[in-house]
């Protein structure tokens, strides 16, 4: 199950690039327009997912930035905004690789933003959840970063195309 979520981190970090180096066609009056997306902008969407990001990593490791909305701007520029998705997929990668099976089934339980109460759920089942949330809305940005630099602005995110370019699943033939 480890070598699962190993691949997922890779994956992440492999997939944000992409959607980062496409995010430099755009002109600055782009990146913030409102494109009526949930986040409103391109900008606002991939705050959002940095933000999530760093809300579940201090729920993991209790360490971290602790935003408070699920809106929250972190940074206004596309280059400020880089250095902090590199740092942040760099930190996912080093906690997803410090795991052991182990700690995969431990529970824990935190409470959402958006609603009262607590929940508890295995490390497991809630780092699934969180690299879902990152796809979910990465295919979000690539709508948006279709819509405003063409269809061929992004290079392809498919999990086989990292895959076959990692050796993540690959088996020799």
């Amino acid at each position: 199950m480890k070598a699962h979520f190993m691949m997922f981190a890779h994956y992440n970090r492999w997939a944000n690039e992409r959607v980062y180096r496409a995010a430099r066609l755009l002109s600055d009056a782009d990146f913030h327009a409102d494109q009526g997306a949930f986040f409103r902008s391109f900008a606002g969407t991939l705050n959002h997912i940095l933000v999530a990001d760093q809300i579940w990593m201090r729920r993991f490791t209790g360490e971290g930035p602790k935003p408070t909305r699920l809106d929250e701007t972190l940074a206004e520029h596309l280059d400020q905004l880089t250095a902090l998705r590199n740092a942040e997929d760099a930190r996912i990668i080093a906690f997803v690789e410090g795991l052991d099976e182990a700690a995969l089934l431990t529970p824990l339980t935190y409470g959402p933003l958006t609603a009262t109460g607590t929940f508890t759920q295995q490390l497991g089942a809630l780092l699934a959840h969180f690299f879902n949330h990152q796809t979910h809305h990465r295919g979000q940005a690539t709508a948006l970063l279709t819509r405003l630099a063409g269809q061929d602005a992004v290079e392809p995110l498919d999990l086989a195309v990292f895959q076959r370019a990692s050796g993540f699943g690959v088996v020799p033939n």
